[in-house]
């Protein structure tokens, strides 16, 4: 699989790119991602929520959070705790904002730490869920290995992350978007002129379908199952633990 890092210039490692990045862009990510996907995200992470709600979990824990969309999406669901993990600051505070504005301060804690080297026990959680984020661990192996850890055995993990569509024509109208508009949009209202055109390239490499079907089984998930959404532009997966 091939590495794309944010900044190609930088001595710094993935993980503190990314870090670097997700700081400098939080205060106007939910706004800008509205924009490029023509909101129809909000679509997607629904159906994350309607696959979760059917498993009845008490425990939830959301990986790479954010700014907290699919936490705070989640809090539909039967869960008594959803935990929300993101290794960059600014997000979690820009999510925070948002909870307390909900008043799920109750249910929803979001806090700070390393997707591939998580702060929980063995087999902590009923669900877990993340929203295009896993293209952004360092390794996505150690990552995946991480949440099969602290998934409970019998429970539900989700990823949802864009993938590319194979069919005419809209493997054409995705490379349009992604190369140029995307980028373009970032480069005109973004802090970091960069960031955009990293999500473009790491969406574009990033391994999707049966690929990323086959890399989950080798790491010990069962029951592995993937779902396109809108023509392939996005790929819901579903997957549990033995």
């Amino acid at each position: 699989m091939t590495k794309v890092n944010p900044y190609k210039d930088s001595n710094l490692g993935k993980k503190e790119q990314v870090t670097k990045m997700f700081d400098t862009i939080s205060g106007e990510y939910d706004g800008l991602n509205r924009v490029i996907s023509f909101g129809i995200d909000i679509k997607w992470r629904k159906k994350v929520v309607e696959i979760i709600k059917a498993t009845h979990p008490e425990t939830v824990l959301d990986i790479a959070t954010g700014t907290g969309d699919l936490a705070i999406n989640l809090a539909e669901t039967s869960a008594l705790k959803i935990t929300g993990l993101d290794i960059s600051s600014g997000m979690l505070d820009v999510g925070k904002t948002k909870i307390a504005a909900k008043n799920l301060d109750n249910k929803i804690e979001m806090i700070i730490g390393d997707s591939e080297n998580m702060p929980f026990e063995d087999n902590a959680f009923d669900a877990i869920t993340v929203a295009f984020g896993v293209r952004n661990f360092e390794t996505l192996a150690k990552g995946l290995k991480d949440i099969l850890r602290v998934l409970k055995p019998g429970g539900t993990f989700v990823i949802l992350e864009t993938s590319v569509p194979t069919k005419f024509p809209f493997k054409q109208g995705y490379k349009f978007h992604s190369k140029i508009i995307l980028p373009t949009i970032g480069k005109l209202f973004s802090k970091d002129k960069t960031a955009y055109k990293y999500l473009s390239e790491s969406a574009s490499v990033f391994p999707y379908g049966e690929a990323l079907n086959n890399i989950l089984r080798n790491i010990g998930f069962i029951n592995v199952k993937d779902l396109p959404q809108t023509f392939g532009v996005a790929t819901i997966y579903t997957a549990s633990k033995q």
